[in-house]
């Protein structure tokens, strides 16, 4: 018997003799104790040496022949199978890395100034749907079957109908296809054009994670700095016409708010006709436009031929749905349908059924009439807030643009800030490229309710003065 293996029995214990034998001979090969090759000795002589019934053996070896631990070799006798070298046991768990942090710190909260998470009064009605047992009754969608990948077809039409009336947008439901919000529909996207190592236009400055989603997708990002009037559509021309895709938000540009001009639409969507060339629409705040009437959504223009549109009800609802969706042109339809039902399903119909319902009865567009007028109110006070500081200050969509005294840091006031419940964005982490200029701190508004600002903007203030 070999030397190396010793099995020490307790015959009074609730484990069989055959799983004490099975266990020994595992934590034996598992601690390198017994190397692969090594030969261990037939059924019939350990039972034998350990007094057991050969039966008992023969069991424990059948076990650890099923988890590939032994080999059986006839004559040749019975050897511990090759294993993988041992691995390490890491005394700290694995870095994350800076993106995940940097994501992680961006969506903490909710905090004072916080961009990204809307109010939260007035969900009830869909929560309660969400839970209400009526929406998995028989009839509502068969849990017998996979459900449409592209989506629930009653959701689809409603974002459908919808689009037309508040974004001129008009498509077919087919052309609409439901995400997990607009990362998930950035993906999916991205995955249908497959435009490995072509050029892409990207706003500068732009959101961070549609930057790291490009260069996942091994692009070569080119960034087209913006300006009043929203994407700076002549420099892409000038030095990349032969760029392959536009990734933008023409309704409010993120994160400094502009619309983009009508001139500038017709000129982008005649660069990509020309050049067949595909442009992804970030209508990410949807029609939450403070002052007036949102822009239609630059596919209205499009006639479902180059511009892929993306929305999600995150600023509207909630971001923890975790749900939007994509209007594919016409073109791509059946790619999209092969995408999502391979790579990116749709989410849980239940979540899905609710949104349906809260959409029918009009809840959801007197939730974003009411957002509208209290947000404009929240803008304002803060604005009065920052009056009365002597700041200087632009609106930017959601947010109100803070501008810092020369050599300020916005990433430190930020770090600083959140230490006191506040969590504004420092505006060089929308930079590709960060420079002195880029410096500024974007106070979101729907998260600056007006009894805090008083007491936070002064906390603010006093942090901006000892970094200046």
């Amino acid at each position: 018997m070999n030397s190396d293996l010793q099995i020490q029995l307790d015959r009074a214990a609730k484990l069989s003799l055959s799983e004490q034998i099975r266990l020994s001979i595992s934590r034996a090969i598992e601690s390198g104790l017994l190397t692969p090759g090594t030969r261990l000795p037939s059924w019939q002589d350990l039972a034998a040496h350990l007094g057991v019934a050969r039966g008992t053996v023969q069991e424990a070896y059948e076990r650890l022949s099923d988890a590939q631990m032994i080999e059986t070799f006839g004559a040749k006798g019975t050897q511990v199978a090759p294993r993988p070298p041992a691995a390490v046991v890491q005394s700290v768990p694995p870095e994350p890395g800076a993106f995940m942090r940097a994501y992680e710190q961006m969506n903490a909260g909710p905090a004072i100034f916080q961009l990204g998470i809307p109010a939260f009064e007035g969900l009830e009605k869909l929560f309660a749907r969400a839970r209400s047992s009526n929406l998995l009754k028989a009839g509502s969608f068969s849990s017998l079957v996979y459900p449409d990948p592209r989506g629930e077809l009653e959701l689809r039409r409603e974002i459908a109908g919808y689009l037309s009336i508040a974004r001129n947008l008009h498509c077919f439901p087919e052309q609409v296809f439901i995400t997990s919000g607009y990362s998930s529909g950035l993906g999916l996207a991205l995955r249908v054009l497959g435009l490995d190592r072509k050029k892409v236009w990207m706003e500068e400055p732009g959101f961070f994670l549609t930057r790291k989603g490009l260069e996942l997708a091994s692009l070569n990002i080119i960034p087209i700095p913006v300006d009043t009037e929203g994407l700076n559509v002549g420099y892409g021309i000038e030095i990349a016409a032969d760029a392959a895709l536009a990734v933008l938000t023409p309704g409010q540009q993120a994160p400094l708010g502009a619309t983009l001009s009508l001139r500038r639409r017709l000129q982008l969507l005649e660069w990509a006709d020309s050049n067949d060339a595909w442009i992804i629409e970030d209508d990410y705040l949807s029609e939450l436009q403070l002052e007036g009437r949102a822009a239609p959504a630059l596919a209205s223009l499009d006639e479902g031929k180059r511009v892929i549109h993306i929305g999600s009800f995150s600023k509207t609802v909630s971001p923890g749905l975790r749900l939007g969706f994509v209007v594919a042109p016409t073109e791509l339809v059946s790619k999209f349908s092969e995408v999502a039902a391979t790579l990116a399903p749709a989410p849980s119909p239940v979540i899905q059924l609710a949104t349906t319902q809260f959409m029918h009865d009009g809840h959801y567009i007197r939730r974003v009439r009411r957002l509208k007028r209290l947000y404009l109110a929240q803008r304002d006070a803060l604005c009065a807030q920052l009056r009365k500081h002597n700041a200087d200050w632009t609106n930017a969509g959601l947010a109100v643009l803070l501008k810092l005294p020369d050599g300020s840091s916005d990433v430190q006031i930020v770090q600083e800030a959140m230490t006191f419940g506040m969590a504004p964005s420092p505006l060089s982490a929308w930079f590709a490229s960060p420079s002195a200029s880029s410096s500024g701190l974007l106070l979101g508004v729907a998260t600056a309710p007006e009894q805090s600002l008083d007491t936070s903007c002064s906390r603010l203030f006093k942090i901006i003065e000892r970094h200046c």
